[in-house]
């Protein structure tokens, strides 16, 4: 495997073909541990051009999907009430505007805490999109984590204002617009990449091996069963691209899985900045040795 442009028995190593850069995206719509719009373009750069339906099987913040904007996609996720409000922002905006106006206005009304903790336990006791939108801008340090023993959600409230939803409302009406082209479904990944045919894009970015087991998705999930899946495409013409864990503690720490045999051809390093879970668990330090680079791998 390649790590990008490189030199063997003296002679250069093409490195992956790069499309031409697009313009950065950077106006979030949720707040989502691991989101990769910052750096998206940069990932987006090694995606081919020449696609036919894009997929993003673990769609989490949307990232990349918002960057690309492309003719054809599918987002999907395992996690129902994450999937519940990518569904609203594409059939019915509006609602998704009203779900976040109505917990703003409570929670702006007394005491801050207490009503952020009515509306996580309004969440905890049913999981559904609408609480979960408001909770995943207004928790602290945009870490949504949950309970291993019952999947409660459990992060406190953050020391921030949530933005207005005026401003919120404004976003909506640009991430309707950039998603125009993707359906969302609620969808585990293994079926996700089996839907993809020859000739589609697909980049995942899963759970990481060195991820805490707190956040969402990382109890049950097995790294070698996506590698399967991910094979399991690259042998019918479908090009994936996969991000996982790379370097942290300032590059000095490489996290070392082991990868099959053949299955990708390029690895590139993607320079993503300081852990945003780190930052919560070290209660907002300035992180200086917490930088974290993801790898990004292409079967193509």
């Amino acid at each position: 495997m390649q790590q990008g442009p490189g030199i063997e028995n003296g002679q250069a190593i093409a490195g992956p073909v790069r499309r031409p850069p697009v313009t950065p995206f950077k106006t979030q719509l949720l707040k989502w541990v691991g989101n990769k719009q910052r750096f998206a373009h940069e990932i987006i750069s090694y995606l081919p051009q020449d696609m036919g339906t894009y997929h993003e099987p673990f769609i989490g913040a949307g990232g990349v999907l918002a960057n690309l904007v492309p003719a054809r996609a599918v987002g999907s996720d395992v996690f129902a009430p994450l999937v519940e409000i990518w569904q609203t922002l594409s059939t019915d905006p509006a609602q998704l505007k009203s779900w976040y106006e109505t917990r703003w206005r409570q929670f702006t009304t007394g005491d801050r805490i207490a009503q952020y903790e009515r509306i996580k336990a309004s969440y905890n006791a049913r999981p559904n999109g609408a609480d979960l939108l408001f909770l995943c801008r207004s928790c602290y340090g945009g870490v949504v984590r949950f309970r291993k023993k019952n999947g409660h959600m459990s992060t406190p409230c953050g020391p921030h204002d949530p933005i207005s939803p005026v401003s919120f409302a404004r976003r909506v009406d640009l991430w309707h617009q950039r998603t125009a082209g993707a359906r969302f479904e609620h969808l585990d990944y293994r079926d996700a990449l089996a839907r993809a045919q020859p000739g589609d894009v697909v980049y995942c970015d899963p759970p990481y091996a060195f991820s805490q087991t707190i956040l969402y998705g990382a109890q049950g999930f097995d790294l070698q069963e996506l590698f399967t899946a991910i094979a399991d495409c690259k042998a019918r013409g479908v090009r994936v691209a996969l991000s996982i864990d790379g370097t942290k503690k300032s590059g000095r720490f490489y996290c070392d899985i082991e990868m099959p045999d053949g299955l990708f051809e390029h690895e590139i390093l993607v320079n993503l900045g300081r852990s945003m879970l780190r930052r919560f668990q070290m209660g907002g330090q300035s992180l200086e040795h917490e930088v974290v680079r993801d790898r990004l791998l292409l079967t193509y």
